[in-house]
């Protein structure tokens, strides 16, 4: 393991990143990482791709992985826990894992819309809850939260229903804690457009959605990298007067 160096501006802190297996969350993961933080990450069900991803956060840091299903409020807890004995108190958090459902709104079962706004939604908050906890007891001074929403928290979209509807809510509960919270721990969001992940694919996704999702003025998908370096950059020192705030790493699809 590389020995991080004090120069780093993320020397000495601790974060967690949700949903870090592959995509966004990873490049996240290992952003932070070279910015010289331990990082503890988890995953749902996803174990090689998660494997994969400790291995190389642990080439440049300490780090952990844990399999859990982040809207369990047991499985969070405990995951914090774990997090706390073996790398110690989260002070950078990012919260982003999430899933998709698309349907019309007549096909769409109660089930599915619920079990998406449990990850998206529940899942931040517990996440946020159970941080918040810890860098209050540890009077831990301006931690870091960073939530991961999306443009589509601002533009809707016909068919999805339960995911706009999630990520408009990880908006304002951003906004909400970024109030309450204020000045001891900073909450921002960040709102990516189209990023080229498992999530935008035909998997996921209609030809028609991956369509729409080319419409802006920079008519591509981002990468992961894209949102990672705004994450990198809302965790460390120059980000310090920043809270409250949802950026939009979206190649200009909303422009608030």
């Amino acid at each position: 393991m590389n020995q991080t160096s004090s120069a780093k501006p993320l020397a000495g802190k601790i974060a967690v990143v949700t949903g870090a297996s592959k995509g966004i969350g990873r490049a996240i993961a290992l952003a932070l990482a070279e910015q010289g933080s331990k990082v503890a990450i988890c995953h749902h069900q996803d174990g090689l791709n998660a494997a994969d991803t400790l291995s190389e956060l642990q080439t440049k840091t300490e780090a952990l992985c844990a399999d859990i299903d982040i809207a369990d409020e047991y499985q969070t807890e405990i995951f914090f826990d774990q997090v706390e004995a073996e790398l110690g108190i989260p002070s950078v958090i990012v919260s982003n894992a999430g899933i998709i459902h698309e349907a019309p709104l007549t096909d769409t079962r109660a089930e599915d819309f619920d079990r998406v706004i449990d990850v998206n939604l529940r899942g931040c908050f517990l996440v946020n809850r159970e941080a918040v906890r810890r860098i209050k007891r540890a009077a831990i001074p301006q931690g870091r939260i960073i939530n991961v929403a999306s443009d589509l928290g601002y533009l809707g979209r016909e068919n999805m229903v339960s995911y706009c509807a999630s990520k408009g809510g990880v908006i304002s509960l951003t906004r909400a804690l970024a109030r309450e919270l204020a000045p001891d721990i900073l909450v921002n969001a960040i709102a990516p457009g189209p990023v080229d992940t498992d999530m935008t694919s035909i998997e996921h996704m209609s030809e028609e959605a991956l369509a729409k999702d080319l419409n802006s003025p920079l008519a591509r998908f981002g990468s992961p990298h894209d949102i990672a370096a705004m994450a990198a950059f809302l965790a460390g020192p120059q980000a310090g007067f920043i809270t409250g705030q949802c950026f939009g790493v979206n190649g200009g699809s909303v422009m608030p």
